[in-house]
């Protein structure tokens, strides 16, 4: 069997393409494979008259594809992405009066990667640790993963992991399933995920979208750069920020730009049930409404890193890069700021009057913001904080290609990878579903023929598509 492998990388107008070719000479028979790079690919074969007619039209179709640009290479191994982090140089805070924390959670790694819901705390640092806490800092999961956490999201009932590999974890199961592989091109700034649709943003501007098959939907280019905020709502809207000031795209058709507002320098961005938020280099929160009318300005005395609000958008809160943390009522009237303790928060999220930080210390930390409790933090009274140190044991990294047997009495909805037009789709062999329609499902799980079982399936919100919700196992050929 002879082997020859291409690879071919390239600037469009919608972004940039990599590419791979390659042609098989089994005995008689030509196999070629041609497509984006980290996909499947297309595949064709015809049986040749002899070997040696196999190898010389194999040469042919290689050589045509080399005078376009194409260059031998090998397969699985590509230059490594460009990663750029983000630098915050944390200075002391200039607030004589520390915020009543409750709890740190020490990870020693600046950490950028949070979500809080009912069920606990997911925090993940910058040396790729992720955990899972109650909200009292008690340790339930851990993983590693291969590269450094950018953000975690979540959509609906799942909560992805993004890393600065390009890929994204799908955290819904026991084990971790990559759920999306970003193009390697893209220096990846920040993510979201709504509905199972990707957005990216990046260093050079750029806003990607990636549908639920992971494959690239549109990019567009915008005027401005370094884009760190991508925040997705439910109606299909992008709402996106960089060094130009914030935007609005609409994410189902072709990159469609809603409006447009200048801020200044967008460091991070939020969502709450009506408002866009947007923290800037001149130290502002600015809000608007989603159809991008400015309604309030929140001004703090520093770089703005993060924010985040109550329910409703009563408080707005945000940190800066001077080791504090303001809140501020709906009108724009500055109600506190105070000295985290433990750096900068390079995010945060708000969880039933707690505020929850993730800081340049590596720390997780949980804030009491009741009104009680601040009213003595600006009075000097706090309480001393509980201290954690995350488990010093090494865990390993996380092998998401690996696929569990199924156990005997499991029970769930079984699916089926089958080829359709050279491409490998899941669909439900389970009757009750939709069987024309695709499953979501890890690209790196994905093998012709292979049965699999999930715990649950669910209906996207928008498209012809399920989710699988839980786990996934491999089914034997007796069940």
């Amino acid at each position: 069997m002879q082997t020859y492998y291409l690879e071919f990388s390239e600037e469009e107008a919608s972004g940039s393409s990599h590419k791979f070719y390659e042609a098989v000479v089994d005995g008689t028979l030509l196999t070629l494979s041609y497509g984006r790079i980290g996909t499947v690919g297309t595949s064709t074969s015809q049986v040749c008259a002899s070997e040696e007619a196999a190898t010389k039209l194999a040469l042919k179709k290689v050589g045509e594809k080399k005078r376009k640009g194409y260059e031998d290479a090998v397969k699985g191994v590509r230059q490594k992405r460009t990663i750029t982090r983000r630098v915050i140089e944390s200075r002391p805070s200039t607030s004589k009066n520390t915020a009543p924390v409750l709890w740190r959670f020490r990870t020693n790694s600046i950490a950028f990667g949070i979500f809080v819901d009912e069920k606990g705390c997911w925090i993940g640092n910058q040396e790729g640790r992720v955990f899972k806490l109650n909200h009292e800092a008690e340790v339930q999961l851990q993983y590693q993963l291969s590269e450094g956490v950018k953000c975690i999201v979540s959509d609906g009932s799942w909560v992805y992991v993004g890393c600065d590999d390009g890929n994204v974890y799908d955290l819904a199961g026991k084990t971790p399933r990559l759920a999306y592989e970003i193009n390697p091109a893209i220096d990846i700034y920040w993510l979201d995920i709504r509905n199972g649709l990707l957005a990216v943003s990046d260093a050079g501007g750029n806003l990607t979208t990636v549908n639920y098959e992971d494959e690239e939907q549109w990019a567009v280019k915008t005027a401005g750069s370094q884009a760190w905020m991508a925040r997705c709502d439910a109606a299909g809207r992008i709402f996106y920020g960089d060094s130009a000031g914030v935007s609005c795209y609409y994410g189902w058709d072709q990159g469609t730009r809603v409006w447009q507002q200048p801020t200044g320098g967008v460091l991070f961005g939020w969502l709450d049930a009506d408002h866009v938020y947007a923290g800037t280099a001149q130290g502002k929160v600015h809000k608007f409404t989603r159809e991008g009318q400015p309604v309030q300005t929140f001004q703090a005395d520093s770089a703005v890193f993060s924010c985040a609000t109550s329910p409703g958008g009563r408080h707005v809160f945000a940190g800066d890069n001077s080791s504090s943390v303001y809140c501020f009522d709906e009108n724009g009237q500055r109600l506190w700021k105070l000295a985290t303790g433990c750096g900068s928060a390079c995010s945060m999220q708000y969880f039933q009057e707690r505020l929850y930080l993730v800081t340049t210390d590596g720390s997780l930390a949980c804030l009491d913001v009741s009104e009680a409790a601040i009213a003595q933090a600006q009075q000097g009274v706090v309480q001393a904080a509980r201290s954690i140190k995350a488990p010093a044991e090494a865990v390993a990294v996380v092998q998401s290609d690996v696929l569990e047997a199924a156990p005997a009495a499991a029970q769930g909805v079984v699916l089926r990878c089958v080829k359709e037009s050279g491409k490998l789709r899941v669909k439900v062999e389970t009757t009750g579903y939709h069987a024309d329609w695709n499953v979501q499902f890890p690209k790196n799980l994905r093998r012709e023929g292979q049965r699999y079982l999930a715990d649950q399936l669910e209906p996207a919100a928008h498209g012809h598509f399920y989710r699988v919700l839980g786990n996934i196992y491999a089914l034997n050929a007796g069940r």
